[in-house]
Parts: structure tokens; C-alpha cells; sequence
């Protein structure tokens, strides 16, 4: 049973602390192109691991995640996408800040896809997990345990502030806490009454009006998102707004997506001026269902 806790904790967690493989130089220091970069875009969307991975055991597991808005686990605030290259080396790192609601924690996840990740490894005794996905806590179980409302039925103790919270700790800092949910409200957040008699703020709701408000609280820094990929590539650029398909569109990979197509193309030139758009940015979390579960 212990096995298979640790098991389950890995889907859900997506945990990427532990020993790191320098796989820097799959690349061979070949140049790249488009069609390479869409075709890793391609195995990430559909979970299968590339060639750049660590070989590994054959009992070790290895996962290849893809930027995800509508996960049920995870209710969705913010979403970024940093491009990296030179002439022989490319990184995309997807950024996704939001609620974890099964293990109660806010969080930053990290995907990458390139041809130079230093791809975590998690060690377990009988097997290794092997993966393109980090995390960084925001506000941790301890916090929101101490945040969380103490009176009233079952219900409004669950994953809602207390009024009396004035303050919260997020990362090593403490902000101040606005309890009035009419501001909420204002900025597309619908706060349910159900269950719900004092309008308490959700855990949620909470870090989706950090994004709306402060933004800059929920974003992960420069060395966070360099932490798995060298440190001297160039950075070209931030996507922070841009046109999304749903991750569970399986006849849509990116390799069709105009979004994808568009990035290949500022990494094989090295040249931002190269994002032009045509379709409407549709990223914000107001037009994805997400933490339902």
C-alpha cells in the first residue's frame, strides 16, 4: 500500500525535487529546426517521453508533461511561456501559477521541452521517475491550515479564509488580505454562496485574485525558470498572453497550432519580432474550467 501511495502522489503531484542528469549536450551541437521543435511539442502533448530523456532503467517511469488550464487538480490562475535559443540549443518552459487543491498547496508548476534539459529525477529504491515538470510553493499547507476558517458548519471550514485573516504568507512575505468579496466580483471571480453564508473567499479564489491584482506575487523568477535548462542560453522572449487548445484536443497537436508553429519559428531565427498572432489570445483562466475536482 505504501508503494502505491508514493505511486499516486507522483500523478497528482507532479513532485520533481531530487537528483538532476545534465543532458545539456543531447543536441551534439547540431543546429534545429522547426519540424524538430513541433515534433517535441508533439510527444509532450501526447505524454510520451523523447529521445532526449535519460535512458534509465527499464522499470524506471518517465513522464512529459504539456501546459494543461483545464486540469482538475489544479484550479488555474496564471499561464506564461519563456522561449530560449542559440544556434544549437532550444528551450520552451510553460508557466502555470495556481491552486493545488488536493494537497492544499499554491503553487508555480514548471514544464520544459528542448533539446538541453537537465531533466529531474526522483530516486526511489525500486524505481526511478523521470520527468520535464518542476514546482515552486507559493503558499504551502502550513499557511493555508492557519488561513483557514475555524467556525461554522463542515462546509465553510473547508478551503475558506476566516474573516479575521488580515495577512498571508506567500513564499517569505506577508501581503495583506482583502475580504470583501464584492472586489472579487469585480474582477470576474464569482464567490458561491452555497454553503457559503459570509461570502468566505475559496483558497482559489484567492490566488486568481493575486493574478488579477499583483500578478507579479505568482510569477516565478529567472532562476526558478532556469533551474533545469543552461544557464548561459539566451533568453529571446515571455509570451504572456497567446491562443490556447485544449490539452485533451488530441486531433489538434501543436504541431497544427498556429500558437506552436509561430514559436518554432522565433527559436530556429532567433528573432521575437516573429510573434504575429492572428488568433485571439484566449490563455486567461476566465475561459478555462479548472480544480473541479
Amino acid at each position: 500500500m505504501k508503494n502505491i501511495t508514493i505511486i499516486i502522489l507522483h500523478l497528482v503531484l507532479f513532485s520533481c525535487s531530487g537528483i538532476f542528469v545534465d543532458n545539456s549536450n543531447n543536441n551534439k551541437g547540431m543546429p534545429f529546426n522547426e519540424i524538430e521543435i513541433l515534433k517535441q511539442l508533439d510527444l509532450a502533448f501526447n505524454q510520451t517521453p523523447s529521445e532526449y530523456y535519460p535512458q534509465g532503467r527499464p522499470v524506471d517511469i518517465k513522464y512529459n508533461f504539456f501546459l494543461d488550464l483545464e486540469h482538475g487538480y489544479f484550479e488555474t490562475a496564471g499561464s506564461k511561456i519563456h522561449l530560449f535559443a542559440d544556434s544549437t540549443r532550444w528551450a520552451i518552459v510553460f508557466e502555470k501559477s495556481g491552486y493545488q487543491n488536493r494537497v492544499t498547496s499554491a503553487e508555480i508548476e514548471l514544464n520544459y521541452v528542448g533539446n538541453c534539459i537537465d531533466y529531474p529525477i526522483d530516486k526511489y529504491p525500486k524505481r526511478n521517475y523521470i520527468t520535464n515538470s518542476s514546482r515552486v510553493f507559493l503558499i504551502d499547507p502550513t499557511e493555508f491550515e492557519r488561513i483557514e476558517n475555524k467556525e461554522g458548519d463542515e462546509m465553510e471550514t473547508f478551503e475558506l479564509i476566516g474573516q479575521d485573516i488580515k495577512e498571508i504568507k506567500i513564499r517569505d512575505k506577508y501581503v495583506p488580505f482583502d475580504n470583501n468579496y464584492l472586489n472579487y466580483e469585480k474582477v470576474g471571480i464569482e464567490i458561491f454562496d452555497y454553503d457559503n453564508p459570509k461570502k468566505l473567499i475559496g483558497f482559489g479564489d484567492f490566488i486568481r485574485y493575486l493574478h488579477e491584482t499583483n500578478p507579479s506575487l505568482l510569477c516565478a523568477t529567472e532562476n526558478e525558470i532556469r533551474e533545469h535548462i543552461p544557464k548561459d542560453i539566451p533568453k529571446l522572449m515571455t509570451i504572456d498572453e497567446f491562443h490556447f487548445v485544449s490539452a485533451y484536443e488530441k486531433i489538434n497537436p501543436p504541431s497544427q497550432q498556429e500558437t506552436y508553429k509561430l514559436i518554432a519559428k522565433i527559436l530556429t531565427t532567433r528573432d521575437s519580432s516573429n510573434w504575429k498572432p492572428t488568433q485571439k489570445a484566449n490563455n486567461s483562466w476566465k475561459n478555462w474550467e479548472s480544480g473541479n475536482l
